[in-house]
């Protein structure tokens, strides 16, 4: 298993609120103008980026004549089951992982060279529904970038240390498990997190990019160094390899959507309804595969034991970084916003490249077993927080 195989595991998708007008009269025609002239501004807030603006008519009062006619009744039902698919992903998530453990055979086929188009496609999904203007808004908060990468490279590894020595003198375990939790918190974000953040506050989710492709760009040199300073060894990590992934599945499927987006805004909304379903489903096979693949380390005898300081290791990292958030940036208005995305950049990492360094440059096989559940946990409880984050927002609004 190669790290470049392994690092392409992680990516995202796109937003789509948790309920949806009940009738075509509802849809903001403020927002129908911003879709036609594709300009859903990073600040133009949930209401210009959500998938629902995206079909809103171009005279909404002839539409509200026709919505009668059975034919467009029956088209904004069907958009709205298929842009409503992602307010399933928790379940799907929940679905994939039951059926990894029960039937491996039904995710062991999506090997390491699927992730790469899989994560591009996700990547993809993102561009088509913003624009460049969000993404030069992201780089002007420099305090928020270096937040996220204090979280991914300092705090994250605080609690790798901290619970991997945890479990050799309080759960007695082994060193090699010690060692492979440490590991785990020493590599990159994850693209996981920019998904998480789309669907749960999609205007953040240009800054969780940059956040996320900083902390890959930068794990060639930071993750050996830690890696050295926590476990104390070093680990050669293949730098030309990481800036190809880069590459391939951030900046070029973005920068496709984004183009397309501009020039073929027709084409964008054509194809915007099948997005969600299709995200849906790949999410869940990036998230079934590796646990299929990887299902006799996670039951081995030191499994249960690994699952809890995993579980608790994730669980600090993500109550970490939504708190420390809240105190550095409290005095700004958009604050819980920033405080979901960085709980999300902190509490997920690309634990596949963790694995694979694991299994590359370690000969104890135990070494893979903290990374290999990582991977299942950290998205099993990323998505958890989105439905529940989602489900507060809908509430309050």
């Amino acid at each position: 298993m190669s790290v470049n195989g392994n690092l392409l595991h992680h990516s995202l998708t796109f937003h789509c609120l948790p309920s949806f007008p009940k009738s075509p009269s509802q849809f903001p025609i403020a927002a129908a103008a911003s879709s036609r002239h594709n300009s859903s501004h990073f600040s133009g807030g949930l209401s210009r980026f959500s998938l629902i603006s995206k079909y809103a008519p171009d005279n909404l009062s002839s539409f509200e004549h026709e919505s009668d006619s059975p034919k467009i009744q029956e088209k904004v039902s069907l958009l709205t089951i298929l842009k409503g698919a992602n307010s399933f992903l928790p379940q799907v998530v929940l679905a994939s992982t039951i059926l990894a453990l029960v039937y491996p055979p039904s995710f062991t086929w999506f090997t390491n060279r699927y992730y790469a188009p899989a994560l591009g496609f996700l990547m993809f999904a993102v561009g088509v529904n913003s624009s460049e203007k969000d993404f030069l808004e992201a780089f002007r908060r420099p305090a928020a970038i270096s937040a996220g990468y204090i979280g991914q490279f300092v705090i994250k590894p605080l609690f790798g240390y901290i619970f991997g020595t945890i479990s050799m003198t309080i759960f007695g375990l082994p060193t090699p498990l010690a060692v492979g939790i440490m590991l785990t918190s020493c590599v990159s974000g994850a693209q996981l997190s920019n998904y998480a953040t789309f669907l749960t506050d999609p205007e953040m989710a240009p800054l969780s990019i940059v956040m996320t492709s900083l902390s890959t760009a930068s794990a060639v040199f930071v993750t050996p160094f830690l890696s050295l300073l926590l476990i104390g060894t070093k680990l050669p990590v293949d730098v030309k390899g990481m800036v190809s992934n880069i590459l391939q599945i951030v900046v070029t499927p973005i920068a496709t959507g984004l183009l397309l987006n501009r020039f073929f805004p027709k084409l964008c909304t054509a194809i915007r309804p099948i997005l969600p379903p299709l995200s849906v489903f790949v999410t869940s096979l990036c998230i079934g595969a590796p646990l299929a693949i990887n299902v006799e380390s996670v039951m081995s005898p030191s499994g249960i034991s690994v699952l809890l300081l995993v579980i608790a290791f994730h669980l600090s990292a993500f109550i970490a970084g939504y708190s420390l958030t809240g105190l550095a940036f409290r005095d700004l208005p958009d604050v819980k916003l920033l405080q979901r995305t960085l709980s999300y950049e902190t509490g997920m990492q690309s634990s596949l490249l963790g694995l694979a360094l694991a299994n590359k440059f370690f000969e104890d096989p135990l070494v893979s077993i903290p990374p290999a559940i990582s991977t299942v946990i950290m998205s099993l409880m990323g998505f958890s927080l989105v439905m529940l984050w989602a489900r507060k927002k809908e509430a309050a609004a």
